[in-house]
């Protein structure tokens, strides 16, 4: 009976031990197909057929292209080229166009083909132009060749620019900067006007001050509060934010003042329901 139990036991011994030979030989060849495979696709990725070989840029400083390409050299882990027109780097074309041309808002990447790349760019906007951090002694720039422009989001990126700006009126207020190094005062481009998520609300409202007779030509923004120079002398000042209400107060007492002539030196209205006027 023993001896019975014992030839079993050693059949079950080997029936396990061809089975867990067979798995590994599985396992084995397994493994050995998706190198295979894997082998296959990378050498595919090497060939020509599939990499970027030439770029288009539209509408653009073609130099554009030569920051894609410095983009796309080398390789992923040592064995995908960068260049590969399946895993590009895109995202890290756009991020390098952008920063070499701050004008720049927006970059579009499309494949032509399995070789071809075409890059197109989307210029920023000009809102105004952005003089100084402070008005100083003067109510007009000194030097406008010191001022530079900025978008709708308050983004500071140019000297020159050949759109005209949706505002002609200068802007006066603190930036805030990169935090880099690369911007300050003296070298805005890069920097955000610090109240930029106010400022389309105080540009309508600085647009609306012309149908009293004279346009702004200055907007200055300091401490929560805002000085704007109209083209006649006259200066308006009121709190930040309050642009709604202290148009429909100039609006009812219209009548009470002049703002085409340069007779009035300055209206104050930061005080709630109450308007301060001196005249010349």
């Amino acid at each position: 009976m023993s001896e019975k139990r014992s030839s079993a036991g050693r059949g079950n011994n080997q029936l396990v031990k061809r089975r867990r030979s067979k798995r590994r030989r599985a396992i084995f060849a397994l493994g050995i197909f998706f190198l295979m495979i894997g082998g296959g696709i990378i050498y595919g990725l090497q060939q020509g057929a599939v990499r970027i070989s030439h770029i288009k840029v539209f509408g653009a400083d073609q130099s554009l292209a030569e920051i894609a390409r410095t983009a796309m050299r080398g390789n992923y882990f040592g064995i995908i080229p960068r260049d590969s027109t399946f895993f590009f780097p895109s995202s890290h074309i756009r991020a390098d166009i952008i920063a070499a041309y701050p004008d720049v808002a927006a970059v579009s990447l499309f494949r032509n083909g399995l070789s071809g790349l075409s890059i197109r760019v989307d210029d920023r906007a000009p809102v105004a132009q952005w003089c100084g951090v402070t008005l100083g002694a003067t109510t007009t720039p000194l030097d406008t060749t010191k001022c530079y422009f900025f978008d709708a989001s308050g983004f500071i990126y140019a000297t020159t620019s050949t759109a005209q700006p949706v505002n002609s009126f200068a802007v006066y207020e603190p930036i805030i900067t990169s935090g880099e190094g690369s911007t300050s005062p003296e070298y805005p481009i890069g920097a955000t006007l610090q109240n930029a998520d106010k400022l389309p609300i105080t540009f309508d409202f600085a647009r609306q001050l012309a149908i009293f007779g004279s346009p702004v030509s200055l907007v200055v923004i300091h401490d929560g509060e805002v000085d704007m120079y109209l083209a006649s002398g006259t200066r308006v000042t009121y709190m930040l934010g309050d642009e709604n209400s202290v148009f429909a107060e100039l609006m009812s007492a219209r009548a009470d003042f002049n703002l085409t002539d340069g007779s009035v030196l300055y209206l104050d209205l930061r005080f709630s329901g109450k308007i301060y006027l001196k005249k010349k």
